[in-house]
């Protein structure tokens, strides 16, 4: 997902959209570790999809954008 379909997310869509993205985080951990995860790069590619959707609702706190 880019920054700006982030953006253009509304708040409520955006907090569901970072839960399903940690649920999905954890189920990758899950697969790595029992060596069933097939492209070990999701993790780090979910991680980054995380990291976006923090920052963009810090702005949204500070008013940034």
């Amino acid at each position: 997902m880019k920054t700006d379909q982030i953006r253009a997310l509304s708040d409520e869509e955006l907090l569901k959209k970072l839960e399903e993205a940690h649920e999905e985080l954890f189920n990758l951990r899950f697969r790595l570790a029992t060596r069933q995860l097939a492209n070990h790069r999701e993790v780090p590619r979910v991680r980054r999809k995380i990291a976006r959707m923090k920052t963009i609702v810090r702005e949204r706190e500070l008013g940034i954008r």
